[in-house]
């Protein structure tokens, strides 16, 4: 199991190098910090159960964050 949280390290840093390359710091910084808490997270060895709780925890705080921003932040029809 802490393989796959070296695999989500993996691709959250190609997202970040990405949104970089397409001048979205503040994106690239967000996948640049998940890709540090993934990594080191995979070396700590837990037992799989608490590897399904930890991602279980990040899910839910993604979801809220990301339901709080495009419900209250996000203006509907406005253009950048």
């Amino acid at each position: 199991m802490d393989r796959m949280f070296r695999v989500l390290g993996f691709w959250t840093a190609i997202f970040s190098i990405m949104f970089y390359l397409g001048d979205m710091t503040t994106t690239s910084l967000i996948f640049l910090g998940q890709t540090g808490f993934f990594v080191l997270l995979s070396f700590l060895n837990l037992s799989e159960r608490m590897y399904i709780y930890v991602f279980g925890a990040y899910l839910t705080i993604f979801f809220a964050g990301f339901s709080y921003w495009t419900i209250f932040m996000m203006t509907p029809g406005a253009a950048h």
